[in-house]
Formats: C-alpha cells, sequence, structure tokens
C-alpha cells in the first residue's frame, strides 16, 4: 500500500516535471524544509513545555504561512477532503483557539439537548429530509464538540460503537438462529427482547 502511495507521488512529480513545473526532488526538498520549519524544537534549539504547547506552535506557524493569503479567518486553509467528522473537529479546535467556544462540557451538554429537542421536533413535524439533515448535522456537530472538551476521541468511540454493535447484533442472530426465529419477522418486542439478552451477554 505504501509502495502504491509511493507511486502516485513520482506519478504526478514525473507529469510535473515534463511540464517544466517541478520535479520529485523538489517535492522531498519541500517536505523536508516545511517539517524542519514546524519543528523548531526538533531541529533547532526551541522548547517546547508539552505536546499541547507544540500542537499550538504547529498552528502558528501554519497561520503565518498563511498569512500572505486574502482569507484571513481562523478558519482558513482546512482542506475539504477530510472525513468530515475529522473536519468538524479541526473545525472545533481552530474556533477554540481563537476564543469561541464553550466554558467547560456542561456547556456543551446543554447544547447537545437543545439540538435534540431540535432534532426531534423536525422530525415530529415530518420536516423534509433537508431539514432534519441539517438539524442532524448540528447533533453531531456538538456531539464531536463534547468529544473535545472530555478529551475523548470521537473516531475512536465512533470505532467502539460500531464493533460493539457489531458483536451484539451477532449475538442476537444467534439466539434467533438457535430459537428458530426469523429476524425479518420478528416483532419489535421480540426484537427488543433479544436485543437485551445480547447486551446481557456481550461486552
Amino acid at each position: 500500500e505504501l509502495g502504491d502511495l509511493l507511486f502516485q507521488v513520482v506519478f504526478h512529480s514525473q507529469m510535473a516535471s515534463e511540464r517544466g513545473l517541478f520535479g520529485f526532488a523538489d517535492v522531498v526538498q519541500a517536505i523536508c524544509d516545511k517539517m524542519v520549519q514546524r519543528h523548531p524544537h526538533v531541529f533547532g534549539d526551541a522548547q517546547v513545555a508539552s505536546a499541547d504547547a507544540q500542537a499550538l506552535a504547529w498552528e502558528e506557524f501554519k497561520a503565518q504561512e498563511r498569512s500572505g493569503d486574502h482569507d484571513s479567518s481562523a478558519l482558513a486553509g482546512l482542506t475539504r477532503g477530510l472525513p468530515e467528522w475529522i473536519r468538524a473537529a479541526k473545525l472545533h479546535q481552530r474556533a477554540a483557539r481563537a476564543g469561541f467556544d464553550w466554558d467547560d462540557a456542561d456547556g456543551v451538554l446543554d447544547k447537545l439537548d437543545e439540538e435534540l429537542t431540535e432534532l426531534r421536533e423536525a422530525v415530529d413535524a415530518g420536516a423534509p429530509v433537508e431539514r432534519v439533515e441539517e438539524e442532524l448535522g448540528d447533533l453531531v456537530f456538538a456531539a464531536i464538540a463534547l468529544a473535545r472538551h472530555t478529551g475523548a476521541d470521537p473516531g475512536r468511540a465512533l470505532r467502539r460503537a460500531n464493533a460493539k454493535f457489531e458483536r451484539r447484533f451477532r449475538a442476537v442472530e444467534a439466539l434467533a438462529a438457535e430459537r428458530g426465529i426469523e429476524l425479518s419477522n420478528a416483532g419489535l418486542a421480540e426484537l427488543d427482547r433479544l436485543w437485551e439478552e445480547a447486551k446481557n451477554e456481550v461486552v
């Protein structure tokens, strides 16, 4: 897989070289220069007190690099190619560094309650799917803010939730097979009973 990635870098560098733009050596030099510039505590005499301080310094270096751009927003430069949950986390981080943030996790929990209420109202009112998506997006965005305030990793949290659901659903399937129950024909009450039983058996 790394070879596939390297092939793409070499391939695009060669195309650029044939157009007189840059070559593979220029790509290597550029990334080396950037790493040295952004890590003076590694390649120079600078001192950083913690990983958080280094992360802040990293953002400051990037802000300096963007200072010549027309977009002076604290959110400037965030790529749109990221998975949306990662981009949301970065948006929260940038806004918080600019002072736009809740004081503590309780404030975010209150926001989650507010967003959940608005989502429920939209669903109950039979709102168009676009409205539901908007409210659902607000809820997820607030949940990612809560992850940052509590030190939780939203990606890891979702992976764990996915894995837990898969384990428990497979347990439900196994219980249903043992008892000759066809899941597609089972009623909601029976499915709930199987789910609760699976939760007690599978962590």
